[in-house]
């Protein structure tokens, strides 16, 4: 099954979707989404894309939910080990 490659415009237009303004409707809900993890990982993220339509904005159950990357070399376990530390 070929799957046509996203053009920059397409992921900053899913990107800049608006959770709050997104009809819930035409999003779709991860927890649908099966990742085959025999394929190899450049068609397990075509894989995934395929299945979950806009990777920024989805939903899981009723919730919308919307990801954001920064730009930075501090990977998510640098970030999470300075909030746990924060806390203590």
């Amino acid at each position: 099954m070929a799957i046509q490659l996203l053009t920059a415009a397409d992921i900053e237009k899913m990107q800049a979707v608006n959770p709050g303004a997104v009809d819930r409707s035409t999003l779709k809900d991860i927890r649908d989404v099966h990742v085959n993890t025999e394929l190899p990982k450049k068609e397990r993220i075509l894989d995934f894309i395929r299945q979950i339509g806009n990777p920024y904005c989805y939903r899981c159950g009723d919730y919308v939910v919307k990801v954001g990357f920064a730009d930075t070399d501090v990977t998510l376990e640098d970030r999470m080990l300075s909030y746990i530390r924060s806390k203590c």
